[in-house]
């Protein structure tokens, strides 16, 4: 039991140290933290200047590791993303040298930036934990996080990513702009420069993935199980659906439900918890009906349909 206190203060500290550098978003942290705790890539989606980058910087600085970051343009190669073999004279063979995927977090800064082409080579790396160069596989190092940020969609020089990429995130988040009180502190504390510059790193890759280990440890009652896939399975069933949450929805929300049990302290995973998680882990695999979108009807009002028409397992009491 001591073991388990001392990780979940790790996890604390990191939750301390992400809220010191965003100020005012505590609920988004807390989703990011489970994403990251569950093993799962997290996409961002926001107008420039919310404070995506700072806020994966403040986790990279926060956990160690090795941290990169590729900053997409419409001329990134995907090559520049996984890596390139050269051929070496003097050793009259191919060496293979890596790019900056081979490390433990990665951010894809405004991925929407970079062509569909360049977008796909991330697609086995985040599936499956490694990348295929020259048809020779290298693994990556674990764990292995990518954080992706993008620009909505209307802004200029942009690509839609990719459905098979986007199932491959755990979940989609968005800041939004702080409150009143919070710009103005942030105005305010900015005098020292940014700070994310002076966070000091609070837990190591080996305690990040003691904490990943003990996500897969929580208890999932069937019922609650059942209840997730319920919620999932209408979500292709709404008569607006064109794509619904497919089973790698699922999975992923389930892992999601038992990271944010545990970040709760508890053992084991509740209705509520799958309940909350739907709304981030859902609506951007979701596809809706071309004449349902100019009705106004969106993704998360699909899932929101699906939660409140899923009946909520009961525990009776003997």
């Amino acid at each position: 039991m001591e073991t388990r206190q001392a990780d979940l203060q790790l996890c604390t500290a990191i939750r301390t140290n992400l809220e010191n550098c965003i100020l005012g978003k505590q609920e988004e942290i807390d989703l990011l933290l489970t994403a990251v705790l569950a093993g799962g890539h997290v996409l961002l989606e926001d107008v420039p200047g919310t404070g995506k980058t700072q806020l994966v910087k403040a986790l990279a600085r926060s956990i160690g590791g090795q941290f990169r970051r590729i900053q997409c343009n419409p001329d990134l190669l995907p090559t520049d993303i996984t890596g390139v073999s050269i051929y070496h004279p003097k050793q009259e063979a191919f060496l293979f040298r890596a790019g900056p995927i081979m490390c433990h977090l990665l951010l894809a800064d405004e991925i929407n930036r970079a062509t569909t082409k360049t977008q796909s080579a991330l697609l086995e790396a985040m599936e499956e934990g490694h990348v295929t160069v020259d048809g020779e596989t290298y693994e990556l190092p674990r764990p292995f996080l990518l954080i992706a940020t993008q620009n909505p969609i209307e802004f200029e020089g942009t690509y839609v990513l990719p459905e098979a990429q986007l199932d491959r995130f755990m979940m989609k988040l968005s800041l939004g702009y702080p409150a009143e009180a919070d710009e103005l502190r942030m105005i305010v504390s900015r005098d020292g420069g940014h700070p994310s510059d002076r966070l000091e790193q609070v837990a190591s890759i080996e305690d990040l993935l003691r904490l990943q280990q003990l996500v897969t440890e929580v208890h999932v009652d069937d019922s609650v199980a059942d209840y997730a896939v319920k919620i999932v399975r209408a979500t292709r069933e709404h008569q607006a659906s064109l794509l619904g949450a497919s089973p790698r929805a699922a999975v992923a929300l389930m892992r999601a439900a038992r990271a944010s049990a545990l970040l709760r302290e508890r053992a084991f995973v509740t209705p509520d918890d799958v309940k909350r998680l739907a709304r981030s882990v859902l609506p951007h695999r979701i596809i809706v009906h071309a004449e349902a979108r100019m009705n106004g009807l969106r993704a998360e009002d699909i899932v929101e349909a699906a939660v409140q028409q899923t009946k909520v397992p009961v525990r009776l009491e003997r």
